[in-house]
């Protein structure tokens, strides 16, 4: 990480989702968001007001295209890396962005471990320095910002039964508790719950106690939208 945080400005549509992604750019050691945006306007704006290293700027605002605008920000000299957040899947765009300071895409809906894994891997090619000693040295600089981390779990959980809770959890816009949803999944109370705690932990779920019965109450968690 650099010892100056990164600077970034957050440009997204969707007041909700905007929040969302300032609390999670806020969440990583040595980013700091320095403010929103809801339209390309908007953004020109914040950055004529604020120095910026890094937009995370999503495709789709009302009033410009994500690309447009950032060749706009090319072309007025502005230097800000992007980050480009979409739901589209067009190859063509990604081309395209690349030649304009795009240096990651992320796919809605994402979560947390998600960007985070992106930012962390642009703070890593940002802090490289220095003359390459050669090929091999530029290639695992590039590799930085390409190269997917692989997807890590606790220990004792497996990438399939988590996608089955995932999947359960995503059904039942009411919430779950473990035990319903071990009813559901097949799985332990216990073991559900591992699971269900691992989604809160991620930003995945929220949960809440559940009151009106004897002795503790239980937990009800619950998907969050948008995630």
């Amino acid at each position: 990480m650099t010892s100056t945080p990164i600077r970034v400005l957050i440009v997204e549509d969707d007041p909700v989702a905007a929040d969302a992604h300032v609390l999670y750019v806020g969440r990583v050691p040595g980013f700091t968001p320095v403010g929103k945006a809801h339209t390309g306007a908007e953004a020109r704006r914040a950055l004529e007001r604020t120095p910026v290293d890094l937009l995370l700027l999503d495709l789709h605002l009302p009033d410009v295209h994500g690309l447009a605008l950032a060749r706009s920000l090319r072309a007025a000299g502005n230097p800000a890396d992007v980050i480009a957040v979409t739901s589209a899947r067009d190859l063509a765009v990604v081309r395209e962005g690349v030649s304009l300071g795009v240096v990651q895409y992320v796919l809605k809906p994402f979560t947390f471990a998600t960007l985070r894994d992106r930012l962390v891997r642009y703070a890593e090619f940002r802090s490289a320095a220095g003359e390459a000693s050669g090929q091999d040295e530029v290639d695992a600089t590039l590799a930085t910002l390409r190269t997917p981390a692989p997807a890590t779990l606790p220990k004792g959980l497996s990438a399939p039964t988590l996608t089955r809770v995932t999947s359960a959890l995503r059904a039942a816009p009411e919430g779950l508790t473990a035990t319903t949803l071990g009813t559901t999944t097949g799985l332990s109370r216990i073991t559900a719950r591992r699971y269900l705690e691992h989604l809160v932990t991620t930003g995945q779920a929220e949960r809440r106690p559940l009151y009106g019965q004897v002795g503790r109450p239980e937990l009800m968690y619950r998907w969050v939208p948008g995630r």
